[in-house]
């Protein structure tokens, strides 16, 4: 595999770019929105900078990564002559349906298709192609130039060549990959959203406030960062499409989103990207300070 096609250009599907790009793979990232594909450039930019000044890479190194990036608003021709296609669009299932529809009819027949998504059913995906043997997930994790994980998710018909590849292609990015089976929130977030659920019930029932309850994860479970601080990071809108995922998933009632959460979705309180959740982040200097902690 050597041209990789990336759909979104938001946090994830910049930060899946530019990792493929500062590997040595010629990169197409495709976006509908001029606008979204601009800023995305900017941040691997700023991102490559940041690893400049550190001296984790060269400025010839920076160069080269920017130069295999191009970028496309028109989808046909973003999937152009690739072997590998990673979607990272809105966690939206509806959305992630058309799309694959969409690669399977314009892709060529040995393109492997994957998404990054973080919950949604692998097998359902690959149902809406003619070809669920070459659809399979690849969840990065934010931010993903820093976060070493890959959960290498497989669908009922994945076949084994092609999550043998995708593991192998992970390892060249210098990440770690892990193989898991196809069930609601996979490893990762089947874990981690009851965690940070339970940790907005405790503040909604009045157990303790915000930083107290941060400070409780943080000093006594040794977690970098507290819940409700990462909730606001992840994005609260996120963390409550993965909850229902995983409650329509398995009827469940532990899974049920919090009703602070669902309100605080609907009051458009998102976390850092809306500049409010848990935490203010109305500066931009306080929005910064959370993603900073993982950039040390």
């Amino acid at each position: 595999m050597q041209n990789i096609a990336v759909i979104g250009a938001g946090t994830m599907g910049n930060g899946i770019a530019h990792m493929f790009a500062q590997s040595g793979f010629k990169v197409q990232l495709i976006d509908i929105s001029e606008t979204s594909l601009k800023r995305g450039l900017e941040t691997i930019a700023k991102n490559l900078d940041r690893m400049v000044t550190k001296e984790k890479i060269s400025k010839a190194e920076k160069t080269i990564t920017l130069n295999n990036i191009s970028s496309y608003t028109n989808l046909k021709e973003g999937v152009k002559n690739t072997d590998l296609v990673v979607e990272a669009a809105t966690e939206n299932v509806d959305l992630k349906l058309t799309i694959f529809k969409q690669l399977d009819e314009i892709c060529a027949p040995d393109t492997v298709l994957a998404t990054n998504t973080s919950s949604i059913s692998i097998t359902e995906i690959a149902g809406v192609t003619s070809r669920p043997d070459k659809v399979i997930g690849m969840h990065f994790m934010n931010p993903v130039p820093i976060m070493k994980l890959v959960e290498v998710i497989r669908g009922y018909s994945t076949s084994d060549g092609i999550t043998k590849t995708i593991m192998e292609l992970s390892k060249t990015l210098g990440k770690v990959p892990v193989e898991v089976n196809d069930y609601p929130g996979f490893v990762a977030n089947r874990i981690l959203m009851p965690m940070l659920n339970e940790s907005i019930e405790t503040l909604y029932n009045g157990v303790a406030g915000v930083e107290e309850i941060d400070t409780v994860l943080k000093l006594g479970m040794a977690h970098p960062m507290g819940p409700l601080q990462l909730a606001d990071f992840i994005g609260l809108d996120v963390c409550l499409s993965i909850l229902n995922v995983m409650y329509e998933g398995f009827k469940n009632p532990k899974y049920a989103p919090c009703p602070l959460l669902v309100n605080m979705v609907r009051a458009g309180k998102l976390g850092v990207k809306s500049g409010e959740g848990f935490y203010d982040y109305s500066e931009s200097r306080k929005a910064e300070k959370v993603s900073d902690q993982f950039l040390k």
